[in-house]
């Protein structure tokens, strides 16, 4: 076993992290981190957080055998934690209503959120309508666009559809609006940030209570598959379904954690999203870690099928994680990840998310260099009924 107390109290990851904002902005973070600090720990909201997550959320999330996909392959058995199955349809809604409960104890009536798939803006409309709270949701037009059922979605629940005509059009631009709006209205605003990137305490908040999913594995898989995983494989965007399922298998040694970056049309084209593989060191929505940049440090534009993936930096801990060598960080590109879309439907009756392709297409790759007694755990963080259109446009088909 080994000991890991990551963040540190200014929130490093050793070099990675912090927090790097505006003036305005300080007294908002220090007002979240001392309620994140009472909080955090305090068994009233404990007790309210895991009401929620079961009797609203619909956890625990099964751990489910891929039998037929793992006999096809003929290698290593393939296990899915099915985060799909979760109300709103991916593990958004856990950080959601973690911040939430947060939000109404620190007395703020108005929600801001950024999205680029729409799952994590559906899932902050959802808790806001749960609660009775006004929401603002800030998204790239392009992401409005080839997201418009989750757009509708929100709209249904309640909450004001901002959409981002700046930059790329697509997530870093929404969390750069969401920051100014953030700024502008500090005193009845909360933001909820949806992965683990963002100014300190975001990427410990945000991890934590995603941690829900990998705590589930660990009483789930020596019950339903005999033992731990020897591999534990997930998507990365920002990272907090990677992170959610990673961080309580760290301190396990033997059990490998494989990272799967978005590699777009591929890396040699520039046109993809995978920063850890090929991004440099940098400051990106308040925190230091790898970044898609140019010589001069101008945060480059990327690309990936996925929308919850097209993001140009990642969370400071999976920066950390990559340069201790504790987790490992691939990549996938847009075909691949759309063959195992259609394979996954196909071969299993589970119509995945494109984020979640990604790490089912690795899987796919590695499986069957592996002895058939080796298990292979793929957080399936959500269901692909968002991407029907991307998917039918990308092969042709008009719906």
């Amino acid at each position: 076993m080994i000991s890991y107390t990551q963040p540190d109290q200014d929130g490093h990851f050793g070099q990675y992290g912090g927090s790097f904002v505006a003036e305005t902005l300080v007294h908002a973070l220090d007002e979240l981190r001392a309620a994140y600090d009472k909080y955090r720990d305090d068994p009233e909201f404990l007790q309210e957080f895991a009401y929620e997550l079961k009797h609203f959320v619909g956890r625990p999330s099964p751990v489910y055998h891929a039998r037929r996909w793992s006999d096809r392959l003929g290698g290593a058995q393939i296990w899915l934690k099915r985060e799909d199955l979760n109300h709103t349809g991916a593990h958004k809604i856990n950080n959601c209503i973690g911040q939430m409960l947060l939000a109404r104890r620190m007395g703020k009536p108005r929600i801001i959120a950024e999205t680029g798939a729409g799952q994590h803006g559906v899932a902050t409309a959802t808790v806001a309508a749960r609660y009775g709270l006004e929401c603002v949701v800030y998204m790239g037009s392009e992401d409005v666009r080839r997201q418009a059922s989750n757009v509708y979605r929100m709209k249904l629940l309640g909450a004001t559809v901002v959409p981002v005509d700046s930059g790329s059009r697509t997530l870093k631009d929404a969390l750069n609006e969401a920051m100014r709006d953030w700024v502008t209205n500090i005193e009845n605003t909360f933001y909820i940030i949806g992965t683990v990137a963002g100014p300190h305490p975001y990427p410990m908040m945000v991890r934590d209570f995603q941690a829900v999913i990998g705590n589930e594995c660990l009483e789930q898989m020596p019950v339903d598959a005999g033992r731990q995983p020897d591999y534990v494989v997930a998507s990365v965007g920002g990272g907090s379904n990677a992170m959610g399922i990673f961080h309580p298998y760290i301190n396990h040694e033997d059990v490998k954690l494989i990272g799967v970056e978005a590699a777009g049309e591929g890396l040699d084209t520039g046109r993809h999203a995978a920063s850890l593989n090929a991004g440099h060191v940098g400051v990106l929505h308040g925190n230091r870690t790898y970044v898609m940049q140019d010589e001069n440090g101008q945060v480059q534009e990327t690309h990936s099928i996925s929308a919850g993936l097209d993001y140009p930096g990642v969370g400071p801990e999976h920066a950390w994680l990559k340069d201790t060598g504790r987790a490992e960080y691939v990549y996938i590109n847009d075909q691949e990840a759309l063959a195992a879309f259609h394979d996954c439907c196909r071969s299993e009756g589970i119509m995945p998310a494109l984020e979640s392709s990604h790490a089912l297409a690795y899987a796919l790759k590695l499986a069957p260099t592996l002895a058939k007694d080796k298990i292979i755990l793929v957080n399936l963080s959500g269901r692909g009924d968002k991407d029907m259109h991307t998917v039918a446009d990308a092969s042709g088909i008009s719906l």
